[in-house]
């Protein structure tokens, strides 16, 4: 009989691992992190909305790249037309003050004041014969009155032959009276009575030749008083013609200076040291008034740095700054803050911005900062427009 065979060892049964179920977690781990993050979020929020401007503006150096070289740009223009007639200068060449840079055809404008002083001339001339027709006039008068004197003169002598006149024809008379009685009685001769009627007939006449010398001077009297009167008169007018002569020669004197000055725009000189531009115009070109015939730019260089508003709280005039030219790299300039802008940049735009209307988004504003460059000599050989980085120290 077969031997029972032994049962077989059991297979061991390995299932499979299921995966550890998370450990559930805390709360405070759950909700922590957003609510942390919203946290830093408000607190970044509410710094730059409080303290941003008080952060950004107690900073000891002030910075920015809207900043420019800066420099009087002239444009130099014509006051009276004419024809070009010289361009003395080339295109960026280095001026100085006082240069001829363009010259205009001056022949019209010479002729102009040549006879504006012709004017000036004849003005003269009248007011210098207007002068001696009034001492002729004085000598008119003087004459006149010398007359009246002489008349007065004649007056007092007419008057008293008149009075001697009168009194011999008076004693003439009774004479003749007498005489003529005695004739009657044959008291007298004949001869006698004659000789008393011609002595009293003479004498008569003789008075009546006084009266009319009396009449004659008072006539001459009265002529030379009306001449007098005259010439005064004369004279007055010519006096009154002296003064609109004098005003005549005034204003004579004004049309040779506006002549002058017309010549003299005949020619562009240069304003000051510095540097032109291109030329506008070329020989034999007819211009007018107002015609651009060459840019001048001045030697005297600064920078404008267009500072943020919340960067100005503590920049004052004669800060120090330095300057970083971006055609120099690596070099850096030194300057002072020179002037402070009276209003932001928007104000002094051809439309300022109106907040008043429509919606209003905040706009930080800039406020232009002067800089003057300390060396003069490098200020000189900056261009206008160069853009530069402007550093203003608040504090040294």
């Amino acid at each position: 009989m077969a031997a029972a065979s032994a049962p077989a060892p059991e297979q061991a049964s390995v299932a499979p691992h299921a995966p550890e179920q998370p450990k559930p977690k805390p709360k405070w781990q759950t909700y922590g992190t957003p609510l942390f993050v919203v946290l830093l979020a408000a607190a970044v929020v509410l710094t730059i909305t409080r303290n941003w401007n008080a952060w950004e503006g107690g900073h000891i150096e002030q910075v920015t790249d809207d900043a420019y070289v800066r420099g009087d740009l002239t444009p130099l223009s014509t006051k009276v037309p004419g024809l070009v007639r010289d361009v003395k200068v080339s295109d960026y060449q280095e001026v100085h003050k006082g240069d001829l840079l363009v010259v205009l055809d001056d022949d019209d404008y010479k002729a102009q004041v040549a006879q504006a002083v012709a004017s000036v001339e004849a003005a003269k001339s009248a007011i210098e014969n207007n002068r001696r027709q009034r001492d002729l006039q004085d000598a008119k008068i003087d004459r006149a009155l010398a007359g009246i004197d002489q008349a007065h003169a004649q007056i007092t002598a007419a008057q008293a032959g008149i009075e001697a006149a009168q009194a011999d024809v008076t004693r003439t008379k009774e004479e003749r009276t007498r005489q003529e009685s005695l004739m009657q009685t044959r008291s007298t001769t004949q001869q006698k009575v004659e000789q008393a009627v011609a002595d009293q007939e003479r004498l008569a006449a003789q008075l009546a030749s006084r009266q009319a010398d009396l009449e004659q001077a008072k006539s001459l009297l009265r002529s030379n008083e009306l001449a007098a009167e005259a010439e005064r008169r004369a004279k007055a007018v010519l006096e009154s013609q002296d003064a609109q002569l004098v005003a005549d020669l005034h204003a004579k004197e004004a049309a040779l200076t506006v002549a002058q000055v017309n010549l003299g725009y005949t020619k562009i000189e240069a304003p000051g040291d510095g540097t032109v531009g291109e030329r506008q115009v070329r020989p034999g070109q007819l211009v007018s008034p107002g015609t651009q015939v060459i840019s001048f730019v001045s030697k005297i260089k600064w920078v404008q740095a267009n500072y943020r508003e919340t960067q100005l709280t503590n920049v004052k005039v004669g800060d120090v700054a330095d300057i970083a030219v971006d055609e120099y790299p690596g070099k850096v300039f030194h300057g002072k803050v020179l002037e402070i802008a009276p209003a932001s940049g928007s104000q002094f735009a051809l439309l300022p911005p109106d907040n008043a209307t429509g919606n209003y988004t905040k706009v930080v504003q800039r406020i232009p900062v002067k800089i003057a460059l300390d060396d003069p000599s490098v200020a000189a050989t900056l261009r206008p427009g160069l853009s530069v980085i402007a550093t203003v120290r608040t504090r040294q």
